[in-house]
């Protein structure tokens, strides 16, 4: 088994390789790395960024720590001031809403109003 492995890396060396290949197969790697690992990260980091700057007040929003409130005011730095229960108002980043409870959240309020 490690004959065949030493002679597959080796090359029987009598032939040239297509120098296509020699190129070819790592830009097919990275073509592939792009498509299915970079570009939807990237997608879905633009989804969250947007997400996050449309929330506005009175908007209830669950944080990525779980935490669930409403916001109550928007400042201009990028910060939003959320409260968290009666005379509980903390400040945190806009980066912090969690995209993906936040919505599941509102989704399963539009069933209950249905």
């Amino acid at each position: 088994m490690t004959d065949l492995f030493i002679t597959l890396m080796m090359g029987t060396g009598d032939k040239q390789e297509n120098p296509l290949v020699a190129f070819g197969i790592p830009l097919a790697m990275v073509a592939v790395l792009y498509f299915f690992m970079i570009r939807p990260q990237m997608k879905k980091a633009k989804q969250q960024k947007q997400f996050a700057n449309e929330n506005n007040e009175g908007d209830t929003i669950i944080t990525i720590s779980g935490l669930h409130g409403k916001i109550v005011r928007t400042n201009e730095d990028g910060t939003i001031q959320v409260e968290l229960g009666r005379n509980n108002v903390v400040k945190m980043e806009r980066s912090a809403i969690s995209m993906e409870m936040t919505q599941a959240l509102r989704t399963k309020g539009d069933k209950k109003d249905a």
